[in-house]
């Protein structure tokens, strides 16, 4: 674990080794970094003779990026969301790029910072924002978002069977005292699906998953950031994306499936009409960590990583 000076932001970087083969590194590839964290991947790529771009909406982030990589020749930073970058002349700022690497995970600085409200281990106020110059925070879902909609996202966003229960259960809540803390939510999680258990995962975690894809738009940003940085590849340009639960990789999967060029005419037909093209080859399965790696670092486990080629 590294942690840069002055800023505490650390970034254990996950699948470096498998991340590093599957890009096929070469003197001066030009390597687009979608979510620059702390900078772990960056560092291993810098250090290998590549050009990164990093891009991160925290502030945290980037500060930390920039003390530990600026004195690279080779490297520069921009604050904006992936998935925004079709917008204004970001696509003409970056540039066109050889590589592109999508590490979908919270990182751990925002986890672990109570304050960032993302932690159900440290209360904090309800806030979840990676961007913090968004307007819509958890605490103002948790506040007006209808029962209706509540379940919605519990369910959809967060793959909760007892989406309707916990939905209930907080609009109960909230009429007898604001829910505007990290702790209140975790209690009422708790409320309807138990307590946590030595060595398993939090009941909660699945709701606090729900709101912060909710706030930060997750899925539209991944969507539009798919296919934004597709187009900045060049021709033979590797796509690295790291997902780390079902919604993220099925997304993911679903964008390299539509690409393959795979016919679409009704069985049968002697001759192809639908007029289907390959965009890009694609690594067969996705690659997960190892033993040893989620070991050394727990936050692994779930991670899926897929890898395609621009045609």
């Amino acid at each position: 674990m590294t942690e840069s000076e002055g800023v505490g932001f650390h970034h254990v970087p996950v699948l470096l080794k498998e991340a590093l083969e599957e890009l096929r590194l070469f003197p001066g590839m030009r390597v687009l970094d979608c979510t620059l964290g702390g900078g772990g991947h960056s560092l291993a790529l810098l250090e290998r003779g590549a050009r990164v771009t990093g891009l991160d909406v925290d502030e945290m982030a980037l500060e930390a990026a920039s003390a530990r990589l600026g004195g690279f020749a080779g490297f520069r930073a921009f604050q904006v969301n992936f998935g925004e970058i079709a917008e204004g002349d970001w696509m003409e700022r970056i540039g066109p790029q050889d590589g592109a690497l999508m590490d979908l995970g919270v990182s751990s600085p925002q986890l672990d910072r109570g304050e960032r409200g993302f932690s159900i281990r440290r209360d904090g106020p309800l806030d979840m924002r990676m961007d913090r110059r968004l307007d819509l925070s958890a605490a103002d879902v948790v506040r007006d978002y209808s029962e209706a909609d509540l379940r919605r996202i519990f369910f959809e966003y967060g793959e909760e069977k007892q989406a309707g229960k916990v939905a209930r259960r907080l609009v109960q809540e909230r009429t007898r005292r604001p829910v505007v803390t990290t702790g209140q939510l975790v209690e009422i999680g708790e409320s309807v699906l138990g307590r946590p258990r030595p060595g398993k995962v939090h009941p909660a975690t699945k709701i606090f998953q729900a709101l912060r894809m909710e706030v930060n738009a997750e899925l539209e940003r991944l969507q539009s950031g798919l296919e934004a940085v597709f187009e900045i590849l060049v021709p033979g340009g590797r796509l690295l994306v790291m997902s780390y639960h079902s919604l993220e990789d099925r997304c993911v999967k679903q964008f390299i499936n539509e690409r393959l060029g795979r016919c679409r005419c009704p069985r049968g037909t002697p001759i192809c009409i639908c007029g289907a093209k390959p965009l890009l080859r694609a690594r067969g399965k996705a690659i997960q960590a190892s033993p040893a790696e989620i070991e050394a670092n727990p936050r692994a486990r779930s991670v899926r990583l897929r890898v395609a080629q621009k045609l």
